[in-house]
């Protein structure tokens, strides 16, 4: 028996349900209110963890796709004071792969693949317990009915209400980003300070971070904790004044490391939102959720990995399920496993951004110390 699934959202997580579905011969429709792949930036890079996100790429059969295009390099990390001097200075070692980093979009363009993702389809609201099964509507009016809706859709789901209340919280951290192009030739000062992997300075209560993705594309990373209206006098597309209000922010810091913001051609406002660290929810037949939809939590390098093994797992057991109590069965067999695993895992990253954007920034130092060994 085939059963109608409609994953909504084209990040890892759905991408990496659909596409192991479709190993499996499971048809399943996959909606992206986006108009296209290239509708939007897909942000920057990710280190995929051996048995999390590497293992949803093994699960997929791109395992050996993903090896090839992943930067094994790109796990060195840096640490330098707010002074300039080096604190630490990891290299990985040779054949490392424990977290190798892939671009965000190198990552999507090999889960597509040979899927057929329904581009420009909104969706406002999810129904269940519907006659004909859950009821998605559309942005444009229109609805259809599947047997099972898998929400994807990341901080602020479309898809939980129908099975929860709950929306995220900000943490009190703000991040502002910008990018580097072609830092080796244009900013080769700036290449040799961030090196193969990233480099990061931490201050009382906010941290400048830089990490290289391919191609000399660098994404530079300015947290500090501020009230989430902080911004009000200031104009967001103003690049010259975001620019002033930063480098007043990190007034005293090293030159070197200033120079991170100040060759920043853009700059994204990206407060961090959480959902509270143990987020569950009363089974809702006929719904679930994945990833940042289900468990968002602070952007610490656990989130995308989560949510593609999630979506791997939850695929393969609806893949084993013949009849419609098997496939709601299997669906409440993921969940109470996923909330298990998440939970820990957001109370890993709480704890960690409480760390890494502190009062004393020898927390952050210790932090590192304790995940390098």
């Amino acid at each position: 028996m085939r059963h109608r699934i409609a994953v909504v959202g084209s990040g890892p997580a759905g991408l990496a349900f659909a596409r192991v579905l479709h190993r499996r011969d499971h048809p399943v429709t996959v909606l992206e209110r986006d108009p296209g792949p290239a509708a939007r930036p897909l942000g920057g890079t990710l280190d995929l963890h051996e048995g999390l996100g590497q293992l949803a790429m093994d699960k997929a059969g791109l395992l050996t796709e993903f090896q090839a295009l992943s930067r094994p390099e790109g796990q060195a990390m840096r640490i330098l004071d707010t002074d300039g001097t080096v604190l630490r200075d990891w290299r990985p070692r040779p054949y490392d792969r424990a977290n190798p980093e892939i671009d965000r979009g190198q990552l999507r363009d090999l889960l597509l693949g040979p899927l057929d993702v329904q581009w420009g389809r909104g969706v406002t609201q999810v129904v269940p317990g519907a006659g004909d099964g859950v009821v998605i509507h559309f942005a444009d009016g229109r609805q259809e009915a599947f047997d099972l809706v898998v929400g994807a859709d990341g901080a602020w789901s479309r898809v939980r209400p129908a099975v929860s209340p709950v929306t995220p919280h900000y943490t009190g951290v703000t991040s502002i980003e910008t990018s580097l192009d072609d830092v080796d030739t244009r900013h080769p000062d700036l290449a040799r300070l961030i090196g193969d992997g990233s480099v990061a300075a931490y201050g009382v209560n906010r941290s400048l971070t830089a990490q290289r993705n391919s191609g000399g594309h660098v994404k530079v990373y300015a947290k500090f904790r501020a009230p989430v209206d902080w911004h009000t006098n200031l104009d967001l597309d103003d690049v010259e004044a975001v620019r002033s209000s930063l480098l007043a922010l990190f007034d005293g810091w090293a030159a070197p490391v200033l120079d991170l913001l100040g060759h920043g051609t853009a700059f994204i406002h990206r407060p961090i939102y959480a959902l509270p660290v143990s987020h569950t929810w009363t089974h809702v037949p006929g719904v679930t959720l994945l990833g940042d939809a289900a468990h968002l939590m602070p952007p610490l390098g656990a989130g995308a990995n989560l949510a593609m093994l999630e979506g791997a797992e939850l695929a393969e057991s609806i893949a084993a399920a013949s009849g419609p109590g098997d496939l709601d069965q299997a669906v409440r067999a993921f969940e109470e496993q996923m909330w298990a695993r998440a939970g820990r895992w957001a109370k890993i990253t709480t704890a960690g951004l409480e760390r890494l954007v502190s009062p004393d920034p020898t927390e952050a130092l210790a932090l590192f110390d304790q995940v390098q060994h």
